[in-house]
């Protein structure tokens, strides 16, 4: 899929919609079976969501964005499990985003002031308004952690920090001890560097974790993540592509535009522009690519099957 650019300027505001009032809708069907109650958490970061609590949504995307997926067990079964899936994702973010659902069944309102025309629909919203164009249809769960890694990037790009506490429209998470969870203080200065935009000093944090204990997959996946965002700053994304295209070889032009891809949500061209050029180089230059491909695996997670795939791939490039 082609993941929208996240945009704010120009969106349309959706205020309005938290003074609707409840009204039916027979062309949405009847009531969910099962569904969990409006209101209710349904993680630490998903809340489902109906009219009485659409306005505290709205509130709650002044301080980060709020994901909204428009769902319907009568209309399209398969909507329920994508709309899973997205809290899935969402919960892996630690606050990044709060996912609100919504059953067209049972908040015909909601759908009708957004013209919601099909189910599933996700829309993204900051500032109570969408921050992109709606992304219909059902996304694989790799495919939507694609989609929320860039959007992730581009908060982090553009200077966008907050976080929702968790349970904000659902009531406090607890421990078995009462206490709120915390997250690992560890990586809180490379994470605070990462909300200011401060990528240099972002790199300077993971790679003091490292240096203290090099066995921390999580502080090498950050800094590989992080020296990609260093290394594509400022970068003019045509010029580097008319670059690639002009200099099939020059590794240095391919490995940029590899990480511009990555960054754009292209996980496997990515892999297969470095292997590719691994494929057509040797010596020093091709080390140096090999290496460069190995940081992107590591940026993406080992255990992606993406990157599964594309360590296959070098292997047999390699041998």
């Amino acid at each position: 899929m082609t993941q929208q650019p996240f945009s704010r300027p120009g969106a349309v505001d959706l205020s309005g919609l938290a003074s609707t009032t409840p009204a039916q809708d027979a062309s949405f069907g009847g009531p969910a079976d099962a569904a969990p109650a409006p209101g209710r958490s349904a993680g630490s970061y998903t809340v489902e969501v109906d009219e009485q609590i659409f306005q505290s949504v709205l509130e709650a995307s002044m301080t980060a964005p709020v994901v909204l997926v428009f769902y319907s067990a009568s209309r399209a079964p398969e909507s329920v499990t994508y709309a899973r899936d997205v809290s899935t994702v969402v919960e892996e973010y630690d606050g990044r985003f709060l996912v609100g659902l919504v059953d067209i069944d049972k908040n015909p309102q909601i759908a009708q002031a957004l013209q919601v025309p099909q189910v599933p629909l996700l829309y993204i919203l900051l500032d109570g308004r969408p921050v992109t164009q709606p992304i219909p249809g059902a996304l694989a769960l790799e495919e939507l952690r694609t989609v929320f890694q860039q959007l992730g990037q581009q908060l982090t790009t553009q200077g966008i920090g907050g976080r929702h506490k968790p349970n904000a429209l659902g009531g406090a998470v607890a421990t078995e001890d009462g206490e709120e969870p915390a997250l690992d203080p560890r990586y809180a200065p490379a994470q605070d560097a990462l909300e200011r935009g401060d990528i240099d000093a972002a790199v300077a944090e993971y790679e003091k974790l490292i240096a203290s204990n090099p066995a921390d997959s999580e502080a090498a996946a950050g800094l590989a993540m992080a020296k990609v965002l260093q290394r594509t700053q400022g970068v003019d994304l045509n010029a580097a592509r008319a670059a690639a295209a002009a200099a099939p070889d020059d590794v240095d032009a391919q490995t940029l535009v590899a990480d511009l891809d990555l960054l754009g949500g292209h996980v496997e061209d990515s892999f297969i522009r470095l292997v590719e050029l691994v494929r057509r180089t040797s010596g020093d230059e091709r080390n140096k690519a090999r290496e460069h491909l190995l940081g992107l695996f590591a940026a993406v997670g080992n255990d992606d099957e993406r990157v599964l795939k594309g360590r296959q791939s070098l292997a047999s490039a390699l041998f």
